[in-house]
């Protein structure tokens, strides 16, 4: 199964496994000891942590709407043994391409593209090289009939790498796309609202969506993992992790109070549950677990 279907107030919304990445876990948790994040997601025999490639995909009055777009196609054997990639598809390009298949949706039917970052592992997908046999296949956009959102800051940040930004920013994923910038919070279309989210980097965004009252949240790597919800459990990765604290802190609150449904992108296991209160700290209730 490569996908998992779930209701939000109206909207019929569906969890797509687009693959799966491992990452060092001294990376994705940082200051944070081995013997405690270990105890949470154990490291293979080269210190990575299995991590999911999940993309949410929401069924919606102005058309279907994507949130992140996996990997792709586009890397290398080297770079895939590097971080541990196994997206390809069985009947597609990759995996994204199956769970939308399995749905009964092509790529051509996506409407609305949203990107909380311009990371590779995030936007990969947005476009793909054509398989040929000598392997000089040119890129194309993935979804040729979407409009594609992300912040407007993040857009320029990708462009002015530097040598800590320059491996996560991969060109050929963002240059062919025509973008629709956003600055700030702000609502593309209705019950669709993108929250600035910075830390991970600056101009990330985490992107909440609405309906008859309900409310899920895509966390992306503001919290990458459900191990990741205590406030301090915050990746090496991330530029600014003070800022990435407080941007947690800020979101917590409204989503305890509004009972929000988050949802990890990147946890292996646990696809989404409720915030709720663990001792001191914040814990997982209702989690919804990946088949």
């Amino acid at each position: 199964m490569t996908h998992t279907t779930f209701r939000v107030g109206r909207l019929t919304c569906h969890a797509l496994e687009a693959g799966r990445q491992a990452l060092d876990g001294g990376a994705m948790f940082g200051v944070v000891p081995k013997p405690l994040w270990q105890r949470r997601i154990p490291a293979d025999e080269r210190n990575r942590i299995p991590l999911a490639l999940r993309c949410l995909l929401i069924e919606h009055d102005d058309g279907l709407v994507l949130v992140d777009t996996g990997l792709g196609n586009k890397e290398d054997a080297k770079f895939k043994d590097i971080y541990g990639v196994a997206n390809e598809g069985q009947h597609g390009r990759t995996c994204l391409e199956d769970a939308l298949a399995e749905l009964g949706h092509a790529p051509q039917d996506v409407r609305w593209v949203i990107n909380t970052h311009l990371h590779f592992d995030h936007a990969g997908g947005n476009t793909f090289r054509e398989v040929v046999e000598d392997g000089g296949g040119a890129i194309r956009v993935t979804f040729p009939r979407a409009t594609h959102v992300v912040q407007r800051g993040e857009l320029e940040f990708a462009r002015h790498t530097n040598e800590r930004t320059a491996a996560s920013y991969l060109p050929p994923n963002f240059e062919p796309v025509s973008f629709t910038l956003v600055s700030g919070e702000a609502a593309p279309l209705p019950g669709i609202r993108c929250l600035p989210t910075p830390g991970h980097v600056p101009f990330h965004q985490s992107i909440l969506v609405e309906s008859a009252g309900e409310r899920v949240c895509f966390l992306a790597d503001l919290v990458p993992t459900a191990a990741h919800l205590p406030l301090p459990w915050i990746m090496g990765y991330d530029l600014e992790p003070l800022v990435t604290l407080e941007s947690k802190r800020r979101l917590y609150e409204r989503a305890e109070a509004e009972g929000w449904l988050l949802f990890f992108e990147h946890d292996a296991s646990v696809i989404a549950g409720r915030l709720g209160r663990d001792g001191k700290g914040f814990g997982l209730v209702e989690p919804l677990v990946a088949g």
